[in-house]
């Protein structure tokens, strides 16, 4: 069995029943703990009645950890989130005593195939991090963080535990959306772990998390009906900043360069976004009845790429 965590609101309802759909086709036996960051994503998640999620409302998190919810006073609701981040696998693995390594999942994350190798990589340590393996033309978001919370794995021993406390304690003194020297919102502070803290490991597969930051490092192809990153299949691709609208598509506020006029971006785009893009469809599809007031299609500011209906 293997045991994960996220977090989402009822905005992101869609994305998160994506990452599960893609547990459900590449993990095999898992258990998935959803912090649900407003009441109508807990009524919803509820509703459907998904087998092996556990749903958990924010106002229980808040009761159990009364720091937290003072920090909620002095930042913005998305500041305030990332700050809630630590907290939650913590509280899991102090109330769930029949885990053993509960790792945390951004919501917007999709699985392509067998997570089994990122497991072996892990073995018997005590915390698993992964770079974001900037790619040479983007490195200037080193800034935000060597790390990307975007899959963390936390052991259920007192290393870790003395990890995500110590994490959860910088967080709640300081959590903000803006870049300063040593710490950029929840994620910089991870940049010293491996200094820190002992038995991390840094993931070192290719084909786990890979995003728009860091595309440019590799070759890209289809082969067997798998998706290959060089020698190695996808495992999981970090959507980060991706907004599906009524015009078309905008693949990141962060690399708005990205205008499918390359052979890369246009294969990068037929192989990781458009199964991404159908799910997401098909989920938004089924859920309009249940909430009608959920839709991928939303008024956004940035630069939008255009649908190409040919892909």
């Amino acid at each position: 069995m293997r045991y994960f965590c996220t977090y989402f609101d009822h905005n992101y309802l869609p994305k998160g029943l994506a990452l599960y759909q893609s547990l459900q086709k590449f993990c095999g036996c898992f258990e998935l703990w959803v912090l649900c960051l407003s009441q109508i994503c807990y009524d919803s998640l509820k509703k459907l009645n998904y087998p092996n999620v556990h749903l958990i409302p924010l106002d229980k998190l808040e009761r159990s950890d009364l720091d937290l919810l003072q920090a909620k006073q002095n930042r913005t609701i998305v500041e305030y989130y990332f700050t809630c981040t630590p907290c939650l696998p913590l509280y899991i693995l102090k109330n769930n005593p029949q885990i053993d390594l509960l790792t945390y999942l951004d919501s917007d994350l999709f699985f392509y195939s067998d997570l089994q190798p990122i497991y072996q990589e892990i073995d018997d340590s005590s915390i698993a991090i992964i770079e974001h393996r900037f790619s040479p033309d983007r490195l200037e978001l080193k800034q935000f963080g060597i790390y990307n919370v975007g899959w963390l794995s936390f052991r259920a021993d007192q290393k870790a535990l003395n990890c995500l406390q110590w994490w959860r304690e910088r967080c709640i003194e300081w959590c903000y959306d803006r870049p300063e020297p040593t710490r950029f919102a929840d994620q910089k502070y991870l940049d010293d772990w491996l200094d820190r803290f002992s038995e991390v490991v840094v993931i070192q597969h290719k084909g786990a998390n890979v995003s728009h930051w860091n595309t440019n490092n590799y070759q890209i192809y289809q082969s067997r009906n798998q998706v290959f990153i060089d020698e190695l299949p996808l495992i999981f691709f970090h959507f980060h900043g991706f907004k599906n609208y009524k015009n078309g598509f905008q693949i990141s506020s962060l690399n708005p360069e990205f205008k499918l006029a390359s052979l890369q971006e246009r294969t990068i785009f037929e192989l990781i976004y458009s199964p991404y893009i159908k799910t997401l469809k098909d989920i938004t599809h089924h859920l309009s009845d249940l909430l009608p007031g959920i839709s991928m299609h939303r008024s956004l500011r940035g630069v939008a790429i255009p649908a190409l209906n040919s892909l």
